[in-house]
This record gives C-alpha cells, sequence and structure tokens, in this order.
C-alpha cells in the first residue's frame, strides 16, 4: 500500500487536507489547515487540541502525498493563514467541590483513642444522631480508680473540717471559760490573803499586850509575828500570780489557739482543693466517657475529611486510631460551595483576586470567581512529583445538585485579547531570545522575525512581523532548510548579520501587490544549500492514532468515515482501512502512522 501511495504521490502534487474540528466555546468558527495549496482560507477553532500535537499529526499524514520540488523545503507543509482573533489566555487545574462553610466535627476524647463505629459518609443526619462511637473500656478503668480518690479525699476533707472547727472553739473556750476561772481562782485567793494576812496583825498585837502584862511569852511573840510574815507573803505571791495570767499566760495561750487555728484551716484547704481536684478528674472522665458517642449539632449530609494525598485510605474508619481535637467528620453547607486548585508556581504570579473562572462539572459549565490565592505554597513531596503549587479558592454560583468531592476543571481567564493578530505556536522558532516564522510567497518561503505578545500555548498575539492574510507554515523545523540550519546555529553565534540579509533578500524577493511588513522585521527567502545540510533523523509519528480520530472525527463517534476524509485523498482510503469494514478505527490510524514513518525519507 505504501509503495502504491509513493509512487502516486511522485507523479502528483496534489494536495492533502485535514480537517481538525474540536469544540470549543464559538461553535460556528472553524479551523481548515491546507497542506501544498497556498491559496486556501485558514481557521482555527478557539479551543482545540494543542497545536503542536495537529503539525504532528499532519506531518506524518503528509508521507501520504507527494513532496512539490523545491530548492527550500524538505517535504509537503502545513500553512495557516493569519487572522484576527480574539486570544484567551487560561490555566486550567483539576480540583475538587468542597463547601466554604462546614460544621467540623473533631475528637473530644484526651489523648488517643480507638474508633469502634463510625457513620458512613453521605448519609443524611439529623441534630442528636450518632456519628462515631469510640473505645471506653480504658476511661471507665480510670473512672473506678478516680472514684476511690475521690472517696478518699473526701474523708481528709471532712476530718479538716472538724479539726479547724475545734481550733475555733478552742480560743472561745479560754477566752470565756478557762481564763475567767483562773482569774476568778487567783483572786480568790489573793482575798483570803488579804484576809489571813489582817488576821494574823490583829493576833500579833493582841498578843503584845499580853506580853506587856505577863499573860504570854516572848516565844509566842514571835510565833505570831512569823505568821504575820507568811501572810504577806502569799499574798503578795497571788499578785504575782494574777499579773502573770494577765499579761502573760492569756497571751501565749491565745497565740497558741490562734497558730492551732490557723493550721487547721489551711490544712482544710489544702484538703479542699484536693477534694476538687479529685472531683474535676472524676468529672473529667465521666465526660470522657460521654464524649466517646459523638452526636451530630446540626442537619446536613455527612462527608469524611480529605486525607494527605499520599495515603492510600481516608484517616477515620473502624479500627483507625484517633487524636484530640482531630477533625473527624464534617457536615458541609451545599449553599456555599468553592472549589480548591492547585496553580503551578510559575503561573500563580499572573492570577489575581477577582478573575473570572469557568467550572466544568461533567457536562454542566458554572461560572466563578478567584476568592484566594495562598501566599504559601502546599507541602511538595514525592506525592506531588516535587511540583509546587499553590492552593487557590475558586468560588461557584449557587447551584442544585452540587456535592462535596464532585471532580471539577476550573479554567482561570488571566487576559482577553480581542481583535488581535495571531500565529499559532508551532509556526514560531526561537532562537537566541530572538522568535520568527516562515511565510509562503509564492513558490518560496521567506522568513519573518517577530514581536510577540501574550501566549495561550495554541496562539500569541502578534506585535509586529506579521499582517492580516500572511500564509504561515506550521512546523518549519520539519521542512524548511532554513529553519533547521537556524535551530543548528551554536548558540552566541551573530544573528544581526542575519537579520540585515532577511532585510535586503525580503526586498528583493517580495512579490507586486504585497502587503508591507512592520518597518523592523525583514523577511529573506529560503537558502538553496546542498542536500547535506543537517536535517533531523527522527521521522516517527509524534501522535497515536487514537490521537489522530480525535482531531478528524467530525462526529464524533470515535472512528473515521469516508466522508470525513478529505475530498481529495478519498482515493487512499481503502488503503487505510484495513479491516474493510468502511471505518478507520484508532488501531488502523495508528499502523498508517507507523508505515508512514517507516517510509518517510
Amino acid at each position: 500500500m505504501a509503495t502504491d501511495i509513493q509512487s502516486e504521490a511522485q507523479q502528483t502534487h496534489e494536495t492533502y487536507e485535514i480537517h481538525a474540528a474540536h469544540a470549543a466555546r464559538d461553535p460556528h468558527e472553524q479551523q481548515e489547515f491546507v497542506l501544498g495549496d497556498p491559496g486556501s482560507p485558514s481557521r482555527w477553532w478557539k479551543r482545540g487540541v494543542l497545536i503542536v500535537a495537529a503539525i504532528a499529526v499532519v506531518a506524518a499524514v503528509g508521507a501520504y502525498i507527494s513532496a512539490a520540488s523545491s530548492r527550500t523545503v524538505s517535504g509537503p507543509q502545513l500553512t495557516h493563514t493569519i487572522a484576527r482573533r480574539n486570544v484567551i489566555v487560561s490555566v486550567t487545574e483539576q480540583g475538587t467541590l468542597e463547601s466554604s462553610d462546614n460544621t467540623e466535627i473533631k475528637c473530644k476524647v484526651r489523648g488517643s483513642n480507638t474508633v469502634l463505629w463510625v457513620i458512613d459518609a453521605g448519609t443524611e443526619v439529623k441534630p442528636g444522631d450518632e456519628l462515631v462511637k469510640l473505645d471506653t473500656s480504658t476511661i471507665e478503668d480510670n473512672i473506678n480508680q478516680q472514684k476511690i480518690l475521690y472517696q478518699r479525699a473526701l474523708a481528709t476533707h471532712t476530718q479538716s473540717e472538724a479539726d479547724a472547727a475545734v481550733a475555733k472553739i478552742a480560743i472561745t473556750e479560754y477566752i470565756e471559760g478557762t481564763y475567767r476561772a483562773a482569774l476568778k481562782t487567783l483572786e480568790k485567793d489573793l482575798a483570803i490573803g488579804e484576809a489571813n494576812l489582817r488576821a494574823a496583825k490583829t493576833i500579833l498585837d493582841h498578843s503584845r499586850r499580853m506580853f506587856k502584862r505577863g499573860y504570854v511569852s516572848e516565844l509566842e511573840i514571835e510565833r505570831n509575828e512569823f505568821t504575820l510574815e507568811q501572810s504577806n507573803l502569799e499574798l503578795e505571791l497571788k499578785k504575782t500570780e494574777i499579773d502573770v495570767l494577765k499579761r502573760f499566760t492569756k497571751a501565749k495561750q491565745m497565740e497558741e489557739l490562734g497558730s492551732a487555728l490557723k493550721a487547721a484551716e489551711a490544712k482544710l484547704a489544702s484538703d479542699k482543693a484536693s477534694l476538687d481536684l479529685e472531683k474535676a478528674r472524676l468529672d473529667r472522665e465521666e465526660q470522657q466517657l460521654k464524649n466517646c458517642v459523638i452526636l451530630a449539632d446540626a442537619s446536613g449530609m455527612v462527608i469524611y475529611p480529605s486525607a494527605a494525598q499520599w495515603k492510600e485510605t481516608p484517616d477515620i474508619e473502624e479500627g483507625a486510631t484517633v487524636r484530640e481535637d482531630q477533625l473527624l467528620l464534617m457536615i458541609p453547607d451545599l449553599t456555599k460551595m468553592q472549589v480548591k486548585v492547585g496553580i503551578h508556581e510559575s503561573k500563580v504570579d499572573r492570577i489575581k483576586k477577582g478573575m473570572a473562572a469557568i467550572i466544568s462539572l461533567q457536562d454542566e459549565n458554572i461560572d466563578g470567581k478567584v476568592a484566594s490565592i495562598a501566599t504559601v505554597t502546599r507541602p511538595a513531596g514525592w506525592w506531588t512529583g516535587n511540583v509546587v503549587k499553590y492552593d487557590t479558592i475558586v468560588e461557584l454560583d449557587t447551584r442544585k445538585g452540587l456535592k462535596p468531592g464532585m471532580s471539577a476543571e476550573v479554567e482561570i481567564i488571566m487576559a482577553r485579547h480581542e481583535n488581535v493578530v495571531a500565529v499559532p505556536v508551532a509556526a514560531v522558532v526561537e532562537h537566541e531570545k530572538k522568535f520568527s516564522c516562515w511565510i509562503k510567497v509564492g513558490d518560496d518561503f521567506e522568513r519573518r522575525f517577530l514581536e510577540l505578545g501574550d501566549t495561550n500555548d495554541q496562539f500569541i498575539v502578534v506585535e509586529a512581523g506579521l499582517k492580516e492574510g500572511d500564509e504561515v507554515v506550521l512546523n518549519p523545523l520539519a521542512f524548511i532548510d532554513d529553519a533547521q540550519r537556524e535551530a543548528m546555529k551554536p548558540l552566541g553565534e551573530s544573528s544581526g548579520e542575519s537579520k540585515k540579509e532577511a532585510k535586503a533578500d525580503a526586498a528583493d524577493a517580495k512579490q507586486p501587490g504585497e502587503g508591507e511588513s512592520s518597518p523592523d522585521v525583514g523577511t529573506k527567502p529560503a537558502s538553496k544549500k546542498p542536500s547535506d545540510t543537517p536535517k533531523p533523523t527522527d521521522k516517527k509519528p509524534k501522535i497515536t492514532g487514537k490521537q489522530l480520530i480525535e482531531l478528524a472525527d467530525k462526529n464524533g463517534d470515535g472512528v473515521l468515515t469516508i466522508d470525513e476524509f478529505a475530498e481529495k485523498d478519498r482515493s487512499r482510503f481503502a488503503a487505510t482501512d484495513g479491516n474493510g469494514d468502511g471505518k478507520v478505527d484508532a488501531s488502523e490510524a495508528q499502523a498508517a502512522l507507523e508505515r508512514l514513518s517507516e517510509e518517510q525519507p
């Protein structure tokens, strides 16, 4: 089959067209790529597959046709006609729906515990419903031990209360009882002593009168004088005892009783604190026992919190160990939904709060806007391929049927360029930070230097160097000798002279009636060099048969029929349809690509 096609291609210079139709925002816009036909119009879908992949496909399919003999080309060329278009610059990331307002269900049991039972995710609950049950065996043992300690503390506290009360009564007892009794006793003894002293004086006086009369002896008088002296001493002793009682004994006793009262009260306070502590511990353990059964605080649907990316199972499951304050479950508010996506570090600086976004959910697109951009990158590791990304929150418009965990594709619009001249990315070649492309002028190809603006990885805004109607060559490195030589130049080689030569040659080669270029852009026809110029050696297709089918499949049925082949190439349909069923599937397209890769010189 390849021999026949090659022979036929050598005899003719017919063109081969591939129409790439892909769903986009504007269903009325269409792009047609024309192979070897410089006069054909070109249009491009705003939203489609990567242009580089399309180029590789057409480059491979180009082996089906003859290579037009040219002094500046090495094979058939895919061209694109420059036109004004709207270029939308966006970044697309994958994420999942979540709620911005969640009722969090956390573990309130101290330390770590084991999950005995957990409610299924997605279950509708109401306040008071059981959500999680934790192991209670350890807590129940702690409660039993704490009850014993509490009772001991209670007994000690009771004894201390009694001791403090006794100490307080002892002071009153001494002041109003013991002290007064001791004082009265001494005062009584003092009165007796005074009476005894007066009696002794009377007896002594009587004895002296009797001695003068001769009735008593001198010895009797001496004995009465001794008795008087003794009574006087006893009276002074009682007075001293009363003074000591009032001045010293009372004060000392009051100090001792006061100290005993303070000690009793201090011990009572200590025992009271111990009792309160043991009671608090007992209450806490009893509360921990209650916390082992977690109940719903609000109505709604229960979901599990997202597990770490490197884990294969969620953190909450039967038999799992959980810790205090760990988030176990969430009850989201389904009226406040958002998507969290990771924006690569190379693009995060262009993302601003309030930027419009389009969120794709299955077959529905929802408008949204950027709500916040993280200032610190999310943790990177082997589970993320060491890719550094920043969490970005995109808020959604309210919709019914949205549920947490739904897959979402978020496209954030970073810039819109309206009605600008744009060139496909695949048509531009960069060398030493300068950009150029090759345009088709008659049967020749000329080089144009470009000043480029923003890009969306499919089209680049052209600030200078091209105008509407110019026909640029896509993937010039595969077909244009001059582009290949430019790519093979060592870095640092002067390109100033090449640019001057390009301007001079372009002025000589310009066709009558051709539009003027920007003043600072030069053109140069592709040079004629011997065939020993270095050329790419890898001729294998850069795209799979499946991607080729997706590119050319107009009705979306996953295969190509003869109606979907370009009219000029339908004669080759039978050779491509290996099983003769009237349809070309991905495997047949892959086989054709591989044959073309082997046969392409």
